[in-house]
């Protein structure tokens, strides 16, 4: 089968034997480079587990060039932007995404910190400790020790079974030893011939290559590496285990020899496995009562060996049932088996591959390109999984007789019929255009008076679109009610994510959002199935409880949920919810044609439309809300709001996030070596907008955590004050930079017209705010960081101990 009708990346080998890829793609606002270096924690030598994972931390302490306040992560965070880095078993990634116009020099620092690191000793013995914080931190997480459980079975001689993920006792700084090995690893394989860059953007890709050509120059040549095979996976010529954890039953499949083409075919058996609508491997589970959920994931994938693992879990104990669900899972596999070459099975995929190209944003092509993987299911591909499916099944197998066959294609993934012509109605023609009936003024009049907003600040360019519903309820919620709107769902937003359209919803107080991402033209579609779902929601609950969070994740889920107080009463009814409820809606960057057909889909919402429907009250004063964590350590979320409605106080604030964020991240996570957890930056709440700030330790309990955090803010008219004219305003402009729609991507565009619209903001917001960046002075940006500080000002805390004496004498 062809690989689906999509530009391909075009890739070359530079003079210095980097391999680049290059994609320029019209309709993106943002570049983005990822850098994979082919070495990773399995190539460090067994003397120092851990090397590679804290040579990656090395490289964001700042080079000669670019110290630490101007280096790659101050950059990227001070533009907007988002910037990280990984260590893998075989390879080891950086990568960022920047606006255009400031992409280059992103690229600059990234080579720059990758061909010059900084290897001072006393920066290493901080850097390490932070290391062995988050170390810890893994270590307790369950699905750390769930994965590590899983490996256990496996060849004692293979590098999956050693430890790798390095901490203060296995990176032993001061030691001559461990130092040479630091060098000899950064020799070894830090050179451009091992090295893989990819660059996407809009820019043209003569333009991307000269950057690439420039920057990667200072790269240490070398030898291409040349892999070594790792030692079999099982050592007793089986090719599957089982293991059993309470509520869980993992299989692992362990592959060998692997022939070509088998990411593709893995990935394929993945597409299936994982499919959760009528007809799938779940459904059937689901149907005979043994299991809720399932999860199929390649563990592990290098020189022909591959791991793949099936996670089947359950709201209580899965023992008694592991027989029959292995059972019917191999009678699956049977069936597939025997499809595996029919065409309903590749196409499906192949349409699935085309849409994420598609819809996918710069960084995630670029990490696409870099992986070399052509899209869609070769003849190679289909012979690929014949050898798998054939490889997983027992030698002996009962048949269980289940009629199975495949799910039903995913309806979104088809092109929708073109709508009938704008301004005409069915049975008339061209010729009656001018004509107006009875119909159509009752249909101008409801559009005219409908409770969706269709907003013209963003491009309907026909790709990033996204669609706002707030319902607001009589009462808040139960959660039972919640599950059962999720529930009724869960098949849906499973279509509508491989269609490239993120559905998601959420309650907050008496309200219940809905929202949609992506891709403009199924939005429909989705929509107008979402809408008859919430009509007849499923009641049976059907999901088991989520694993349990790090702290700080956890506080981060809840967040929204706490920043409105809920109702005393509450509702667990659905219809009763429904009928007394009202909503309203903004559509952002949608084509004429597809908001005629959105409109005609909210004909069915439940609920009373109501324009004029009131933003979230918000509150003013200070609220502490614990949120118990099942971990010994200890995290804090504090949000510190402006005042509600005032485009210059908002102005000043993300002014003032701007400049926390490096300062923040260096004295509490660097220095004082609070823990690795440690972020702050700009968020918005139901229309309100304030500086977070976040911080999990593993040592520190909330009341110390909470001090550091009130203490870091006594310092910010300080900081503020320290600011000369020309860092002013090289500072606010690029804050206000970051507001206007050419340098945001559509889904951040689109959250910031919606926080608008909550905070009662007119249309022109992003207009508006730009402005009010612009005439932002230092005088007014000092008072801002004194008002944060203040008792007015209404903080919000999420921690996993109760409030401090500080907090509540802080209070007004």
């Amino acid at each position: 089968m062809s690989a689906p009708n999509h530009p391909h990346a075009q890739r070359l080998t530079l003079h210095n034997g980097l391999t680049l890829s290059l994609r320029q793609v019209p309709r993106l606002k943002r570049c983005a480079a990822f850098i994979r270096v082919h070495a990773g924690s399995h190539d460090v030598p067994a003397t120092w587990p851990g090397l590679a994972h804290f040579l990656e931390h090395l490289f964001f302490l700042g080079t000669e060039r670019f110290p630490a306040n101007d280096n790659l992560m101050a950059y990227v965070q001070r533009h907007g932007g988002q910037v990280n880095a990984r260590t893998s078993e075989r390879h080891t990634d950086f990568f960022f995404e920047l606006p255009v116009a400031v992409f280059a020099s992103g690229l600059e620092r990234l080579c720059d910190m990758l061909a010059h690191p900084r290897m001072n000793l006393d920066e290493q013995l901080r850097e390490r400790e932070v290391l062995h914080a988050e170390f810890i931190a893994w270590a307790r997480e369950p699905s750390a020790q769930r994965q590590l459980s899983l490996f256990q079975p496996l060849n004692p001689a293979h590098p999956l079974r050693a430890f790798h993920a390095g901490n203060r006792y296995s990176l032993p700084i001061p030691r001559p030893a461990f130092q040479q090995a630091l060098y000899d690893f950064y020799r070894a394989f830090y050179h451009a011939a091992n090295i893989s860059l990819s660059l996407v953007g809009p820019l043209p890709e003569d333009e991307l290559r000269a950057m690439a050509e420039r920057f990667t120059a200072p790269f240490a040549t070398g030898l291409p590496r040349v892999e070594t095979r790792p030692p079999v996976l099982l050592t007793d010529g089986e090719t599957v285990y089982q293991l059993l954890d309470d509520q869980r039953l993992s299989l692992v499949f362990a592959f060998e020899q692997l022939p070509e083409a088998s990411h593709a075919a893995l990935d394929v058996m993945g597409h299936w496995l994982n499919a959760d609508k009528p007809g799938s491997l779940i459904t059937r589970l689901r149907e005979q009562h043994l299991c809720n959920s399932l999860k199929a994931q390649v563990l592990y994938h290098f020189e022909r060996q591959a791991l793949l693992h099936i996670e089947f879990s359950a709201a209580e104990p899965i023992a008694h049932n592991a027989t029959l669900i292995s059972d019917t899972f191999y009678d699956w596999l049977a069936f597939m088996c025997a499809q595996h070459h029919q065409p309903a099975l590749h196409n499906e995929y192949l349409l699935l591959q085309q849409r994420q190209l598609d819809v996918s944003g710069a960084l995630e092509l670029a990490r696409r390109d870099v992986e070399q993987h052509t899209p869609g299911l070769s003849a190679q591909g289909i012979q690929a999984l014949s050898t798998l499916l054939q490889q997983m099944l027992p030698a002996t197998q009962a048949v269980a007789g289940h009629p199975w066959q495949l799910p039903a294609p995913n309806p979104f993934l088809v092109e929708p019929e073109k709508p009938t012509n704008a301004g005409l109605i069915r049975g008339q023609t061209s010729a009656h255009r001018g004509l107006r009936t009875f119909a159509q003024d009752r249909l101008r009049s409801r559009r005219d008076h409908s409770a969706m907003s269709f907003s013209a600040d963003l491009p309907a360019s026909g790709h990033e679109a996204a669609i706002y519903l707030r319902w607001r309820l009589p009462a808040s919620p139960t959660d039972r009610l919640l599950l059962v709107l999720d529930n009724s769902l869960r098949a849906l937003q499973h279509d509508a994510r491989q269609a490239g359209v993120e559905l998601s919803c959420s309650a907050v107080g008496t309200d219940w959002l809905l929202k949609m991402q992506g891709f403009h033209a199924p939005m429909p579609a989705i929509l107008e199935h979402t809408l008859r779902a919430l009509h007849a929601p499923v009641t049976e609950s059907g999901t088991p409880p989520a694993p349990p969070l790090m702290p700080i994740r956890q506080l981060l889920k809840r967040l929204p949920q706490c920043s409105q107080p809920a109702s005393e009463a509450t509702l667990s009814d659905a219809h009763q919810a429904w009928a007394a409820a009202r909503w309203n809606g903004l559509a952002i960057g949608l084509p004429a044609a597809t908001q005629a057909l959105i409109a005609a889909a909210l004909n069915k919402a439940p609920g009373t439309p109501d324009a004029d429907l009131p933003a979230p009250e918000q509150p003013t004063q200070r609220r502490w809300v614990t949120e118990p964590c099942d971990s010994s350590e200890h995290a804090v979320l504090l949000f510190c709001p402006a005042p509600g409605g005032d485009l210059a106080a908002e102005a000043a604030w993300r002014l003032l996030a701007q400049l926390a964020q490096t300062p923040f991240y260096q004295q509490l996570r660097v220095e004082q070596q609070l823990g690795y957890a440690v972020f702050s930056g700009l968020r918005q709440l139901n229309g309100q907008t304030g500086l977070l700030f976040g911080v999990q330790s593993p040592h520190a309990c909330v009341a110390e955590i909470f001090e550091r955090i009130r203490t870091f803010l006594a310092q910010l008219p300080a900081l503020v004050g320290a600011l000369d004219e020309t860092t002013f305003i090289q500072m606010r402009d690029a804050v206000a930079q970051q507001c206007l729609p050419e340098s945001l991507s559509g889904p951040q565009a689109s959250e910031l017209l919606w926080q608008g619209k909550m905070g009662g903001h007119p249309s022109d917001y992003l207009k508006a705010l730009y402005t009010a960046l612009i005439r932002l002075d230092p005088r007014s940006t000092l008072e801002a960081a004194q008002q944060i500080n203040q008792p007015e000002c209404a903080w919000l805390c999420l921690a996993t101990q109760p409030e401090t004496e500080t907090f509540l004498l802080g209070k007004s």
